[in-house]
């Protein structure tokens, strides 16, 4: 099979997307070469490692010096160039790991569509997507010839809303990290940790209110430690950490690679993920495998991912957040039972699981196209 997929997710800092292009990818690349992977990356400033290759030998990676956002004008609203005069191959799949189509002259497109915050809250977005994805995604949705989403939560998002066919849908969740194999974490005298970019999706305002409830009534909480890239709407809660009651109890590392984070969670008592919503929740999981217990919101694909082996809370309640961590604080059995139920979970979802699921999807959009065609 000749595969192309748009990388460029993946060549900065890799959160959520990023980290699941490139894990799926690295599982599809390096499993027997069967396949012939071709990764596509383009930026005026951003270049592939030079350790890309390696990792990923039987794969070919093609780099263009275009604009990403030169590209993407042009891919969404003019659907040119096509893949094939960019890379001067052919292929039998296009793979956009984005809801818009990756325009290709011959190759059955496959789309990823994590969540549609984009439409419910197009305010919290970046201009590019403002201007492009609420327009464009249902034609986009409806003209692949595969769609793949990340949870059942998704799947049935996409179909509802976009009012596409539900068994053109393919559900391929995430995986546990290599880091997080045979680490056996969770600090019961460790910090309180949060994972995440900073916007208001992540719920950080929420999280910050329930963390001061918790200072206001005991002497005893763990510092919070935030992990994560601040976006421009992150300035009120960075300087809301550096004022009382929060100075000194809220530590912001911002984006910490791959390479480092499995040390951040060995530390950390507990992950609180209040997320209003999410299209997988790759920290929960991260945290589950390593053996750190999780609150989480109840809303999205959280419940599906941590169902039982977590605590599960409204994210609109502050103080049910408060509550859950003091449940946790208070009850070191509940912790050792959640820690042992997360590590268990865990062992459920792998990214060669994730690789073999979406080679399926890939199959069966060939044969899709090549029946429309």
């Amino acid at each position: 099979m000749r595969i192309v997929i748009d990388y460029r997710p993946a060549l900065r800092a890799r959160t959520g997307v990023g980290e699941y292009v490139h894990q799926t990818v690295r599982a599809i690349a390096t499993s027997d070469g069967q396949d012939e992977v071709t990764l596509f990356t383009s930026s005026w400033a951003d270049r592939p490692p030079p350790s890309l290759s390696a990792e990923f030998p039987h794969a070919r990676v093609v780099d263009r010096r275009i604009p990403v956002s030169v590209l993407n004008l042009l891919w969404h609203r003019v659907e040119r160039p096509s893949i094939e005069i960019l890379t001067g191959r052919t292929f039998d799949v296009a793979h956009s790991p984005h809801p818009l189509l990756l325009p290709s002259q011959s190759a059955a497109q496959v789309i990823t569509i994590h969540d549609l915050h984009f439409l419910s809250h197009p305010e919290r977005t970046s201009r590019e997507i403002r201007r492009d994805y609420p327009a464009l995604v249902a034609d986009h949705a409806r003209r692949a010839d595969r769609i793949i989403v990340s949870s059942q939560f998704g799947a049935s998002e996409v179909a509802g809303t976009l009012g596409v066919d539900a068994g053109k849908i393919s559900v391929c969740r995430a995986g546990v990290p290599g880091w997080a194999t045979g680490l056996n974490g969770g600090d019961l005298d460790g910090y309180l940790l949060f994972v995440g970019t900073l916007d208001s999706r992540k719920n950080i305002g929420g999280l910050l209110d329930a963390y001061q409830q918790l200072l206001s009534r005991r002497g005893n909480v763990p510092k919070l430690v935030m992990v994560g890239s601040a976006t421009a709407e992150a300035a009120e809660w960075l300087e809301r950490i550096e004022k009382p009651p929060l100075a000194g109890r809220v530590e912001h590392l911002g984006y910490v690679p791959s390479e480092r984070i499995a040390s951040v969670f060995q530390g950390a008592r507990m992950l609180l993920m209040p997320s209003f919503e999410e299209g997988f929740g790759i920290p929960a999981l991260e945290a589950m495998a390593v053996g750190v217990p999780v609150i989480a919101g109840d809303r999205g694909s959280l419940p599906e991912v941590v169902e039982d082996a977590g605590l599960l809370i409204d994210p609109a309640a502050p103080d049910a957040l408060a509550a859950a961590v003091e449940r946790l604080l208070d009850d070191p059995t509940l912790w050792e039972n959640l820690r042992r139920l997360g590590q268990t979970r865990a062992r459920l979802f792998s990214w060669e699981q994730t690789a073999r699921d979406v080679r399926h999807a890939y199959e069966l959009a060939i044969a899709a196209h090549a029946h429309r065609h």
